[in-house]
């Protein structure tokens, strides 16, 4: 049964306009979003970081691959991940090659962190598909001083993650099962984006943001929000090769 709002012509047009007034207020708010994040320091990374990559140990500086900025996505696939990474990770994931021609050619290496073994991150990254160059952080202390992962004892002092381990959701438990992990394990790994500048001979660090703040698939965060009807409550996210159809 059709239950929405049903009009005219005219009356489309004028709740388009009043709509266009708010997407012009959101669009301004981004933008100075963007300024304010340009503004933060840079923070110089001293410690020398060494990752486990396809093309052997590489240093932080040598993922830059000969540019001025380097950012990373770091994808939920921790060493106690049994089934592969988060599924909402690798629908990101899943879009990232399309953008990388683009960013290369605006001096932006974009490449992705795991903290599983390089072994397990490359079989599947095979299996995904995908040619974006995916970094093991598995041997370094490099996602726990950038906040992306937490100690077993770092996890034990935040009482809300304590409290959802504790009495999850019903589709947090799917997620567990998807993953393979106990609850406890999976959810010490944090999804999110860090970014990276090369000046003068020195890396800084110039940017991390992490679950929860709102970025997802640009699937889910562009398009889905432009269709005519909203997603069902229950609706999950799928390994492309997992689809039930």
């Amino acid at each position: 049964m059709l239950e929405h709002q049903i009009g005219t012509r005219e009356e489309w047009q004028a709740a388009r306009t009043e709509l266009a007034k708010l997407e012009a207020e959101y669009s301004e708010l981004g933008r100075r979003v963007t300024e304010q994040r340009r503004r933060l320091p840079w923070v110089p990374v001293d410690n020398e970081y060494r990752f486990d990559t396809d093309d052997g140990e590489m240093t932080l500086a040598e993922l830059f691959d000969g540019r001025s900025q380097l950012l990373a996505y770091n994808i939920m696939f921790g060493p106690d991940y049994e089934l592969g990474a988060c599924p909402g990770c690798t629908n990101l994931g899943d879009e990232l090659d399309a953008t990388r021609v683009h960013m290369n050619h605006r001096d932006v290496t974009l490449i992705c962190f795991s903290r599983a073994p390089i072994d397990r991150l490359t079989a599947y990254k095979r299996r995904m598909g995908w040619q974006f160059p995916y970094v093991s952080t598995f041997s370094t202390e490099f996602p726990f001083d950038f906040g992306l992962a937490l100690t077993p004892e770092q996890a034990q002092q935040i009482p809300a993650l304590k409290e959802v381990i504790e009495s999850p959701p019903r589709w947090l438990e799917d997620w567990g099962r998807q993953i393979g992990a106990r609850l406890e394990d999976g959810l010490r790994e944090a999804p999110g984006f860090i970014a990276f500048v090369r000046e003068d001979g020195r890396v800084y660090h110039t940017y991390t943001v992490t679950a929860p703040d709102p970025f997802v698939a640009p699937y889910h965060s562009f398009l889905l929000k432009r269709t005519p009807k909203p997603e069902p409550e229950e609706a999950r996210a799928w390994r492309k090769d997992e689809y039930p159809s």
